[in-house]
């Protein structure tokens, strides 16, 4: 017998009801709350949003949906610490029903180490949750993520819908290749920023269910079968963590437009545009004095209410004709052209 399953019902025949689910319904139904919530964003009724992230996240659709994006994502068959993955449809139906938000506790994650892809042989850590912690952070980010893309940034592109590194090379050109265009760019690098954002900032800022977010923050992870705390940060390898750092670092471009005012002569003589990708950034200038005496305090002071700092050593000052490395680009003006081409560090040279 076919199994029958609603938006909001349960689901009659566990085995064959994952087979049985509408998900263009299912699409639908997270859609049009989605978009209520934009408007109420919008209109900054903050308690409607919250109404209806509640909805959301309580609903068939969206539970349903997020089991589905943690079982047909690349990291599927990765196990946190309890070794579990769902893998068949009987599962995946039992792993709807199992996403409940009373009495939940997100279990500790497991670390493991990646390669870095700067040829020096160092390895990065990587923090993987259970299958159940990801489906219940999928499903919250389903209510999250409409919040982060109407308060982001103009001039962020990274992890956020419709939006790419090419975006972000794109504005680079847009603001850099005018024959009146800044000379002048700071490097941004923030010290290890997915590692030190403060929990405090993120329970107090982020637009998210508390006490589900401070369970996700204090969870700690297992390294060589040993618990440790974490105290601050969120994990590299949390399906929500790039969301969460993205909020953490939007204000920053509204932060420099309240100190040079767009159609000002302020802004014109300064010349200071964002451009950022998660945690990379750039900021252009019409001196270093602009960038060294005005930009960069602020940028610090904006860092350090969030518990980040920048890296004295990476962040550099640096004049468009000697050119600088952004988002695996080399982008640098030569006789008054601009050139933007893959950096050394990302070419590989054959020789024959």
């Amino acid at each position: 017998m076919t199994a029958v399953t609603t938006l909001t019902g349960a689901l009659s025949d566990r085995p064959t009801a994952w087979h049985a689910i509408n998900w263009y319904a299912v699409h639908r139904q997270v859609r049009r709350l989605q978009a209520r919530m934009v408007k109420a964003v919008q209109a900054k009724r903050w308690g409607k949003v919250h109404a209806l992230q509640h909805l959301l996240t309580h609903s068939f659709s969206g539970k349903a949906l997020a089991v589905k994006q943690v079982t047909t994502n690349d990291g599927s068959q990765t196990p946190g610490v309890d070794d579990m993955v769902w893998d068949t449809p009987a599962q995946k139906a039992c792993a709807i029903e199992e996403l409940r938000q009373r009495g939940y506790r997100a279990l500790p994650l497991r670390r493991i180490y990646i390669p870095k892809t700067d040829g020096t042989g160092r390895r990065r850590p990587l923090s993987i949750p259970t299958t159940h912690d990801r489906a219940m952070q999928a499903l919250y980010l389903l209510a999250l993520d409409p919040i982060a893309e109407t308060l982001g940034d103009p001039n962020s592109y990274g992890f956020r819908t419709e939006r790419s590194t090419a975006d972000a090379i794109e504005q680079c050109f847009n603001v850099l290749a005018r024959k009146h265009a800044p000379q002048w760019i700071l490097e941004g690098d923030i010290r290890a920023c997915f590692d030190g954002i403060s929990h405090k900032w993120l329970v107090a800022h982020i637009p998210l269910d508390k006490a589900m977010l401070h369970k996700w923050l204090k969870a700690g992870f297992v390294d060589k079968h040993r618990l440790y705390p974490t105290e601050a940060g969120v994990p590299q390898g949390g399906i929500c963590s790039p969301v969460i750092a993205n909020l953490s670092l939007d204000g920053l471009e509204q932060l420099l437009r309240a100190h040079y005012p767009p159609n000002t002569k302020r802004a014109q003589r300064a010349k200071v545009n964002l451009v950022r990708y998660c945690d990379d950034f750039i900021i252009t200038g019409s001196s270093q004095a602009v960038l060294e005496q005005e930009v960069k305090p602020l940028v610090e002071h904006f860092l350090h209410e969030r518990g980040l700092e920048l890296s004295q050593a990476k962040t550099h000052i640096t004049h468009i004709e000697h050119g600088f490395d952004f988002l695996g680009q080399h982008v640098r003006k030569y006789a008054g052209k601009l050139l933007i081409k893959p950096a050394p560090k990302n070419s590989s040279t054959w020789k024959i």
